[in-house]
């Protein structure tokens, strides 16, 4: 899902960045309609810890716009979930907001609890690539209750924001290891370098 640096008429539907040439993600595709930059980041901030549930539909219309086809491949939608404690002070996760909306607008299985985040972790801003992925390591498992919605399932994971790909790679690692057919990510937002 990373922007590549061309235009015109080329397809690239299917072609890897570099960065999943270089670094293999455990899911198969990411896609988020908008670039995380000053206006994104006002909405997100505001959503996320200002209560402006109003602007769920707008986010959740972009999002279904770059979502390919939902009805024909996604079995289950899924957020990436919060520890107990954050969920507490938050009142909401924004993630499970947004998921709820795009299963009810195409019809398919919401897994809101589906992910347990098994492990509170300190928050990811300001962290390298290296110690985003450590601060997640084994901070999520499958909900037993689940495992047979999820065996076999292609999976549609929804967050906010794509930053280095740590979180939604380790929750597509812990999916994939109880039998997930496949994981798409789909965020609002994707934090991306400037490309010409």
């Amino acid at each position: 899902g990373y922007p590549f640096a061309i235009s015109g008429d080329i397809s690239l539907d299917g072609q890897y960045c570099g960065s999943c040439l270089s670094d293999m993600p455990h899911f198969d595709t990411a896609r988020a309609p908008v670039a995380y930059n000053d206006a994104s980041r006002d909405i997100i901030l505001g959503f996320k810890h200002g209560d402006q549930l109003h602007v769920i539909k707008t986010i959740a219309a972009l999002m279904r716009r770059v979502l390919a086809n939902p009805s024909s491949h996604a079995d289950v939608f899924m957020p990436v979930p919060l520890h107990r404690w954050r969920l507490l002070k938050r009142r909401y996760n924004q993630s499970s907001v947004i998921g709820r909306d795009l299963a009810m607008s195409c019809k398919k299985t919401f897994l809101p609890d589906g992910l347990l985040r098994v492990r509170a972790t300190p928050p990811q801003k300001d962290k390298s690539r290296d110690l985003r992925r450590k601060n997640v390591r084994a901070a999520f498992s499958v909900n037993p209750a689940y495992l047979e919605h999820i065996k076999g399932a292609s999976v549609i994971l929804v967050d906010d924001v794509y930053t280095t790909g740590a979180t939604v790679n380790e929750c597509a690692r812990v999916l994939k290891s109880a039998g997930a057919k496949a994981v798409d990510v789909l965020t609002f937002a994707r934090v991306a370098k400037d490309v010409v």
